[in-house]
């Protein structure tokens, strides 16, 4: 078959539930199998999603072994040529399949693909590509030094963000959001290393590849990728689970500059983590200052063949039909109106500050926002 596709799953259940949609429209064409691995979710994620999706396979933990370990079940049981690493909250297209394909089809030597990732509002992830994390690199990620010259090819190297996201590149790093892989070849570097249990897995697992032999390319095909909009990326705990990751990361493979780094990846949690505090107390007494337009006081744009049932069972009585060129606006987007394709090109072509998009899901009558929270 031409591809396995496998999706750790941890209480998202509408996420799950969209993008295996999306994943079935993406498939069209192709041969392959779905492994859904659930984390001990403890809601109905996997009731929920099995009736709807009797050809994808579950696959339930008892309790959440973390994201490392959850994929690499999948991985030994992968069939297809291919393997695809996906997130549960994220939607893909045909394109997004097939041009990977036929890429490393095309380049033997390719071992790995990533694709332009956008958030759900539109806005390109700078972690779609990356650079290896070597000390100087991570030095200016973590004192702010690439967010401050970010088309410095000097300092900006963590995200390359001075390299055009429009065009395919030959990178290091590439996003587990979205990683399609040589089945061979993942199976042969074992998978993801299961010592990170979240984040620097997919760092890890793309330098092994490169150090087979291969290489690891971006390609310019878009896909949605809510980012787990849950994680608080301001939060003590985000950044020392982010950052002993990428200590994880120095010590297996620089084993003998670890003596270096430990402190230096110390001093950097300290000083993130205490950035990120100074940052919410001198901003909280300014929060209410300034009025501000709620995503539900904004008007709304409902794009849909059907638009009469949506607002029934949305309650939105005043909107229009076309985007508009400026100002605030909640934008709908009705899944049975419009292709998944469809869907992700409108909201990419359409980004701009103060519009914010929601898909709306037919099947269940609800809508799928970049902040929605429920499971």
């Amino acid at each position: 078959m031409d591809i396995t596709i496998v999706i750790v799953n941890y209480r998202v259940k509408y996420f799950l539930e969209q993008t295996l949609r999306s994943v079935e429209e993406a498939m069209e064409g192709l041969t392959g199998e779905v492994i859904v691995i659930d984390n001990n979710s403890g809601d109905d994620s996997v009731s929920f999603s099995r009736e709807r999706f009797p050809n994808v396979r579950f696959i339930e933990n008892k309790r959440n072994i973390g994201f490392a370990r959850a994929n690499n079940q999948g991985i030994v049981q992968a069939k297809g040529e291919f393997t695809l690493l996906l997130n549960p909250d994220t939607i893909i297209s045909h394109d997004t399949l097939a041009e990977p394909i036929a890429w490393m089809r095309e380049h033997p030597e390719c071992g790995a693909v990533g694709v332009r990732m956008v958030d759900g509002n539109g806005v390109f992830l700078p972690e779609s590509k990356r650079a290896f994390p070597t000390p100087w690199v991570s030095f200016c990620k973590i004192f702010g030094l690439s967010r401050l010259f970010p088309k410095s090819r000097l300092f900006a190297k963590y995200h390359l963000r001075y390299l055009d996201d429009r065009e395919a590149h030959k990178v290091d790093i590439l996003s587990g959001a979205f990683m399609l892989c040589r089945t061979s070849l993942l199976q042969q570097v074992n998978g993801f290393d299961e010592d990170y249990f979240m984040y620097g897995e997919d760092i890890d697992l793309s330098y092994r590849m490169v150090k087979e032999g291969f290489e690891n390319w971006f390609l310019p095909v878009q896909m949605i990728h809510y980012k787990g909009e849950s994680t608080k990326k301001n939060t003590m705990r985000y950044v020392h689970v982010f950052y002993n990751a990428m200590l994880i990361f120095y010590r297996k493979h620089f084993p003998r500059f670890s003596w270096i780094f430990y402190p230096f990846i110390k001093l950097g949690v300290i000083f993130r983590a205490s950035l990120s505090m100074l940052k919410r107390l001198i901003l909280k007494p300014f929060e209410n200052l300034h009025p501000h337009v709620k995503h539900a006081e904004a008007p709304w744009v409902i794009l849909s063949n059907n638009a009469m049932a949506v607002t029934m069972a949305t309650g939105i009585n005043h909107y229009k039909n076309k985007i508009p060129l400026q100002g605030d606006c909640n934008v709908l987007l009705d899944d049975a109106s419009m292709s998944y394709a469809e869907i992700i090109d409108t909201i990419a072509s359409h980004s701009r500050k103060g519009v914010s998009f929601h898909i709306y899901s037919s099947r269940n009558h609800l809508l799928i926002s970049p902040k929605m929270t429920v499971s």
